[in-house]
């Protein structure tokens, strides 16, 4: 059976951390292909075209999940990709790249704390599903944005095997 489970695992070490370090919002359709490792189909190591990854640094509150979903009945199997962000301080600037964020479609590449880049919203790109622009009531509370985004993809968010530059990404940082 083409399904056939192919590995064991042992019991990791305790060396990891939770937390995301930063997303890149890449736009739908400026990577126009994919090189994936030979031998871990699950890397990409190279990206056609001339996509910038858009950076935006995080601390704190910010989350990515991806949820099984599978159904026997169906025969149907896919991964929906939740991101929920939390952005600090609000700016016309950022008021207007969120809008464009929300009218769009577009890739994320999640940054996490142990260093790995996952690609979210590879085929179909991911929505704006909800969030808030929000001034808090008191001196301490948050004064800024939040985000979901949702994607469904037929496989989980791949690795990217290299750095974004090393992998054909032309970063571009916040002023």
């Amino acid at each position: 059976m083409a399904c056939d489970l192919s590995l064991g695992r042992l019991e990791p070490c305790k060396d990891s951390v939770g937390g995301l370090r930063a997303v890149y919002f890449v736009n739908h359709g400026d990577a126009t292909g994919y090189t994936y490792d030979v031998t871990n189909t699950d890397v990409i190591t190279d990206v056609a075209g001339t996509p910038s990854a858009y950076k935006y640094e995080l601390k704190g509150a910010s989350t990515f999940t991806q949820n099984l979903n599978s159904s026997r009945e169906n025969g149907t199997t896919f991964y929906e990709q939740v991101l929920e962000l939390t952005f600090k301080k609000l700016t016309i600037k950022d008021h207007k790249e969120l809008k464009l964020m929300a009218y769009g479609l577009p890739q994320v590449i999640v940054e996490d704390n142990n260093g790995n880049f996952f690609y979210a919203g590879l085929k179909r790109g991911m929505d704006v599903t909800g969030g808030t622009i929000v001034t808090g009531g008191a001196m301490g509370d948050l004064s800024g944005y939040t985000l979901t985004l949702t994607g469904q993809e037929p496989v989980p968010a791949n690795f990217i095997g290299d750095t974004l530059a090393g992998a054909g990404f032309t970063v571009v940082s916040g002023t």
